[in-house]
């Protein structure tokens, strides 16, 4: 298996300086970027943008997609400056030479129509732009089970998949048939891994059936989200203390985001 490997750098660093280091470090060419500099990325001007893209050009770095914030609200919040914040995401994107932005489907609801409604407002404002939309199952969404996701999928098709093993397993969802669903609208992955107990786990550690999705992926790239535990002073504990912690726990971010990106190779190079 090849493929190409972005990360959430964030979790390795705040500034981009440090997320560049992270990614050169462990081999990670592309950047799914969603806090920089202690700002989201929704929050960023089109001067900080260009700020961005020149050390990663700098640093021979690209930006794969926006791991924006949007459709991350309640559907009974207000809309309007949430979609004004979109579309200076999609320039954002431009100048940041992203093929991508992330997005969900909206908290407190089990109607698909007004979901849909936002969606399409949100596929709208980007209409002439390259841009590809990509929703992400997440957990308390509209779009948290495979199932809602199809329907999302079937009725806005331009709408791509961002497929997050993990999200599925703390939503009680195996993978494996999330995948029979959703594989013909997937765009690409987020790797993260889970146990039952919803605790996530670096990716074939847990219960999300990666080598056997990284073996149907026919995408050509791959995101490292590590969401692994950080224990600062976890060096210092000494037997039964740091047993207790569990095996997946790390010194810092750095370490997590590391062995994060390690496991994804180990799975890769089987």
């Amino acid at each position: 298996m090849e493929f190409k490997l972005a990360a959430f750098a964030d979790e390795a660093a705040s500034s981009i300086k440090d997320q560049i280091d992270a990614m050169l470090k462990n081999d990670v060419s592309l950047l799914e970027i969603r806090g920089v500099d202690g700002e989201n990325i929704s929050a960023i001007t089109p001067e900080k943008a260009k700020e961005i893209r020149k050390k990663l050009d700098d640093a021979g770095l690209g930006v794969w997609s926006l791991g924006s914030p949007y459709g991350k609200i309640g559907i009974n919040d207000d809309f309007a400056p949430h979609l004004d914040s979109f579309k200076r995401a999609v320039e954002n994107a431009f100048i940041l030479g992203a093929r991508h932005i992330r997005l969900f489907s909206f908290y407190g609801t089990d109607s698909i129509d007004p979901v849909l409604d936002r969606l399409s407002a949100f596929i709208d404002a980007a209409t002439g732009s390259d841009i590809i939309l990509c929703h992400e199952n997440e957990k308390g969404i509209y779009g948290d089970k495979a199932s809602k996701c199809l329907e999302i999928h079937k009725a806005l098709p331009g709408l791509k998949a961002v497929f997050d093993p993990a999200n599925f397993i703390q939503c009680g969802q195996e993978t494996k048939e999330a995948w029979t669903l959703l594989e013909p609208y997937v765009e690409y992955m987020h790797v993260k891994d889970a146990l039952e107990d919803g605790s996530v786990v670096p990716a074939g550690k847990g219960e999300g059936e990666l080598p056997y999705l990284l073996e149907h992926y026919r995408g050509e790239v791959l995101t490292v989200e590590p969401h692994l535990t950080v224990f600062e002073g976890f060096e210092k504990l000494e037997g039964e203390q740091r047993s207790k912690l569990g095996r997946f726990v790390y010194p810092d971010s750095r370490a997590a985001f590391s062995a994060a990106v390690d496991a994804l190779k180990e799975i890769i190079r089987r």
